[in-house]
C-alpha cells in the first residue's frame, strides 16, 4: 500500500513538472512571436521600428543568408559602427532605406549573388541624396553599369550606409580633412593598381605619408559623383586647365616655391597654343600636341629634379621629347624649349634681352608715329587757318 501511494506521488510530481515546462515554453514562444510581429512600445520611434529594434537581430554576428550562387550574404550590422555613423546621428531609420520591411518575418528578398544585392538596394540612396544621385547618372560609372558592367561602382561601394561617418562640415558643406585623406583608399577598392602608383608619386606621397592636404586627390582631377571618362579627347584637351586649378593658385604654390606661371608659359609656346585652340574651338577633336600629363605623367608624377624621372634632368626630358620626335638623338634639342621658365637675365638671357628690346622699340616707334601724326595735324590746321585769313 505504501509502495502504491509512493508511485502515485512520483507520477503526480512528474506530470506537474512536465506541465510547468510546457506552459513556460508556450509563454516564451508566444513572447518571441509577439516581439517580432509587433515591436514593444520602447522599440518604436515616430511610429516606426527603431534602429535598436532592428539591431536586436542584425547585431548578431552569425546572422546570414545563403544565396543561390553559393555565396553567403552577411546580415550582421556592427552596432558600435552603426551608432557612430552619420545616418544614425541624423535619426535615419533602417526602414527609411529598407522601406518594404516593417515587420518580421521580412518579405522574401530575391538576389542570386552578392553583387545583385548591391545593385538592387543602392537606388534607395536617391530618397535623401537626389542631387548626388542625379550627378552619378551622367558619370562614367553609371554609363558602364547601364551598358551591362555590373562591377561598375554604385553608391554603396564608396559609402557603406551602415557605418558611413560624416565627411562634410554640417554648416558649410566643405569636405572634412579626415575624409579627404581617405579618398584615395576609397577609390583603391576598385582601382588598386592606380592607387599603388599614385601613393608613390609626388602628390600621393605628400598626402598619404605627410598628411599634406594641399595636394590633389582623385576627386580633384576626376570629380566626385559626375566622374567623366578620362580617356576621351575632351578630357585630354582640358588637362592644362585642370592642372592650372592648383598650379596657378599663389596661396598654395608660394608655400613650396613653385611658379604660378606654368599655364601662361605653356599657352604661349607652340605646344600650348595648339592645345588651347582645340580646347576652346573643338574640345572633342584629338590633337597630337602634348599636354601636362604627357611630360609629367598621370598618376606617377614625380618631382622635376628627381634623378630617375624628373624632366629637369636633360636626358630624362629628351626621353619625353622622343615620344613625339623619335628622330631626335641629341640632348641639345631640349634647349629649344624654355620649359615653364619666364625669360630673365639668368634664365634664357638672350630671349629676355630680345623681349626687352622690343618692349622698348615697339612703344617708341608707335609713340613716335602718334606724335608725328598729331603734330602734322596741328601744323595743317594752323596753315589752313592762315590761308583763310590771307584769302
Amino acid at each position: 500500500m505504501i509502495e502504491w501511494f509512493s508511485n502515485r506521488l512520483r507520477l503526480s510530481l512528474f506530470l506537474l513538472v512536465g506541465m510547468n515546462l510546457i506552459f513556460a515554453a508556450a509563454l516564451t514562444s508566444r513572447a518571441e512571436a509577439a516581439r517580432f510581429s509587433q515591436p514593444p512600445v520602447q522599440f518604436v520611434t515616430q511610429g516606426k521600428p527603431s534602429n535598436d529594434y532592428c539591431l536586436g537581430c542584425h547585431g548578431q554576428s552569425t546572422l546570414s543568408k545563403p544565396l543561390s550562387s553559393g555565396e553567403t550574404l552577411s546580415l550582421y550590422i556592427d552596432p558600435s559602427s552603426f551608432h557612430a555613423g552619420v545616418h544614425n546621428q541624423e535619426d535615419i531609420a533602417c526602414v527609411d532605406c529598407h522601406a518594404n520591411i516593417s515587420t518580421f518575418p521580412h518579405p522574401d528578398f530575391k538576389a542570386a549573388t552578392l553583387r545583385e544585392v548591391s545593385i538592387q538596394l543602392y537606388t534607395s540612396c536617391q530618397n535623401c541624396h537626389a542631387e548626388q544621385y542625379n550627378k552619378v547618372l551622367d558619370s562614367v560609372h553609371q554609363k558602364a553599369l547601364a551598358g551591362g558592367n555590373f562591377n561598375a561602382a554604385v553608391c554603396t561601394d564608396c559609402h557603406n550606409p551602415h557605418q558611413q561617418i560624416r565627411i562634410t562640415d554640417k554648416q558649410t558643406g566643405a569636405l572634412l580633412d579626415q575624409a579627404r585623406l581617405e579618398i584615395p583608399k576609397t577609390c583603391a577598392r576598385c582601382h588598386d593598381a592606380i592607387y599603388e602608383t599614385y601613393k608613390d608619386s609626388v602628390h600621393g606621397a605628400a598626402l598619404t605619408t605627410e598628411g599634406n592636404l594641399d595636394v590633389p586627390t582623385c576627386i580633384d582631377c576626376h570629380g566626385v559623383h559626375n566622374i567623366q571618362d578620362p580617356t576621351t579627347a575632351r578630357f585630354r584637351n582640358d588637362t592644362p586647365q585642370l592642372c592650372a586649378k592648383c598650379h596657378t593658385n599663389a596661396e598654395i604654390m608660394d608655400k613650396y616655391g613653385v611658379s604660378t606661371q606654368v599655364l601662361n608659359t605653356y599657352v604661349s609656346d607652340f605646344h600650348g597654343t595648339t592645345v588651347t585652340l582645340f580646347e576652346q574651338v573643338s574640345p572633342d577633336t584629338p590633337t597630337n600636341k602634348p599636354v601636362c600629363t604627357d611630360c609629367h605623367g598621370v598618376h606617377n608624377i614625380s618631382k622635376v629634379d628627381d634623378p630617375a624621372t624628373g624632366i629637369a634632368i636633360k636626358e630624362n626630358l629628351l626621353g619625353k621629347c622622343q615620344r613625339c620626335h623619335p628622330n631626335v638623338t641629341t640632348e641639345n634639342f631640349t634647349d629649344a624649349w624654355m620649359s615653364h621658365y619666364v625669360a630673365s637675365p639668368t634664365h634664357f638671357p638672350l630671349v629676355y634681352y630680345v623681349n626687352l628690346f622690343y618692349k622698348i622699340l615697339i612703344p617708341a616707334v608707335i609713340g613716335g608715329m602718334l606724335i608725328f601724326v598729331v603734330t602734322d595735324f596741328i601744323r595743317r590746321m594752323i596753315e589752313a587757318r592762315k590761308g583763310t585769313r590771307h584769302g
